[in-house]
């Protein structure tokens, strides 16, 4: 099983390998965590950002993750990877579990071991906070990801509450699956 944590608190305050960023395709700042992240790694997060390729505009589509460097934070990575909007998006499921996966290989690919991650696309993106927790957590729970230390960076005590919960449902349905 993997080892995760969540702490309730500011992702800029994380000192681990990597910090996920829930960015927009652009990967150029914004609101929220997104923007929270920008400020506090100071301008060389955004001119390195700035120097990832993009097509018409987009440097990460949603499901997919970038690396940078994390300027002044007290990690060595940034990794932006871009959620569904919820509401518009085909397949928001499938598209969510895509990010952190995505997110999750490209830490391992950098010889990453501790991450520390948002409730990517839970703010103004609207993917409800429950659902988006199972998904998160199962993808966190696949075999391949079981050697990092995940830290799940809540802001609110509400959300907190939420992903934990989600967490007990999880390791739960996990032992009945080992009872069977």
């Amino acid at each position: 099983m993997a080892h995760i944590e969540f702490i309730q608190g500011d992702i800029v305050s994380a000192q681990v390998d990597a910090i996920v960023n829930a960015a927009n395709p652009g990967l150029l700042g914004g609101g929220g965590v997104d923007g929270a992240i920008h400020r506090g790694a100071g301008a060389s997060l955004l001119e390195s950002c700035a120097q990832l390729p993009d097509v018409n505009g987009i440097r990460c589509p949603v499901g997919e993750a970038r690396i940078t460097q994390a300027g002044k934070l007290n990690a060595r990575y940034v990794i932006h990877t871009v959620g569904p909007i919820f509401h518009t998006d085909p397949a928001p499921a499938l598209h969510l579990a895509s990010a952190y996966r995505a997110s999750l290989r490209l830490a391992l690919a950098n010889q990453c071991r501790s991450v520390a991650l948002p409730a990517i696309s839970c703010g103004i993106y609207g993917y409800p906070p429950h659902e988006a927790a199972l998904i998160a957590l199962k993808v966190c729970c696949e075999p391949e990801f079981h050697q990092l230390q995940l830290s799940f960076f809540l802001f609110s005590h509400e959300m907190y509450t939420l992903w934990q919960d989600a967490w007990t449902q999880i390791q739960k349905g996990a032992s009945h699956q080992t009872d069977s």
